[in-house]
């Protein structure tokens, strides 16, 4: 089967995509990471505006009754652009028609809800807001949280895996023209065959977790699947945009910390790798003992 995204799709990613970069997306992160959230509550506005809090609502609602395939774009989008705030909660767990800023726990999951200081928590009390590794969101232990219909639950675990694919691809982006541009005994560092080759594997898993992102949204596809392939596709991103960037990639400074850090803080978000494969194996196991 062939798959491609309609006109529509791709003029709405080209939408957000154009609004944050006209709002400099990366500067209003550092700055609501720095506990100035102004910046970013006025870019989610811009973005609600838009329909992203709306999309999978139904039209019934006052939604726009978008498919599971219009949210993996969008959120593929918002982890390109590294979007801030908790958006996975607000359009994809529990959509939000009037682009209010929700988050949640879900128990059994998610025992923290992340930027309790500035969104609604939808059920439970929230203990003290922490600190995570991804230095633009923060993490806050909810007890006496709402159980949530499965159904919910799958959208975030999808959208978490679309934005770790962007995330992903912006690494890989921004490491290709690094490589372009250093030097090293008179070569661009690109030029060396062991470089690239590490590149060529980053851009191949991406490549496959996008099929099964796309698959997941359709239903052909187990979702916990999509999640495991995403996390580790970005996770080697990551990793390897780490290692050509050399120690310069650590520092807070630099621009390509704040996605290493998003990517590892999502790896193990709505699911560990392992709890996503517990649920494949258990699929599976299920679908032999019931041919």
């Amino acid at each position: 089967m062939k798959f491609e995204l309609t006109d529509e799709q791709t003029g709405f990613a080209e939408a957000i995509t154009d609004l944050m970069r006209s709002a400099d997306s990366v500067a209003v992160a550092r700055s609501w990471a720095e506990g100035d959230t102004a910046p970013g509550q006025a870019l989610w506005k811009r973005l609600a505006d838009l329909g992203l809090t709306a999309l999978v609502a139904p039209e019934e609602d006052g939604g726009l009754g978008g498919t599971l395939v219009d949210l993996a774009v969008a959120f593929e989008v918002l982890g390109h652009e590294l979007a801030v705030g908790p958006w996975i909660e607000s359009a994809a767990l529990v959509p939000q028609v009037e682009g209010e800023m929700v988050t949640a726990a879900v128990p059994g999951l998610s025992p923290y809800a992340a930027d309790t200081q500035v969104a609604r928590l939808l059920s439970g009390t929230a203990g003290e807001v922490r600190a995570s590794i991804d230095t633009t969101r923060t993490l806050a232990e909810v007890t006496g949280a709402d159980d949530v219909d499965p159904a919910a639950v799958d959208r975030a675990v999808l959208a978490c895996a679309a934005e770790l694919l962007g995330a992903g691809e912006r690494v890989l982006a921004d490491s290709v023209t690094y490589v372009k541009q250093r030097k090293q005994f008179g070569r661009e560092i690109g030029s060396y065959q062991a470089i690239k080759h590490q590149l060529a594997d980053v851009r191949i898993q991406l490549d496959f977790a996008r099929p099964l992102i796309h698959g997941a949204a359709l239903g052909e596809v187990p979702v916990s699947a999509a999640k495991v392939f995403a996390s580790d596709a970005a996770y080697l991103a990551a990793r390897t945009g780490l290692q050509v960037h050399g120690a310069i990639g650590y520092t807070a400074e630099f621009d390509l910390s704040l996605w290493l850090n998003r990517i590892r803080a999502l790896t193990t978000a709505w699911g560990t790798p392992a709890y996503h494969r517990g649920r494949v194996l258990a699929a599976i196991t299920d679908e032999r003992r019931s041919a």
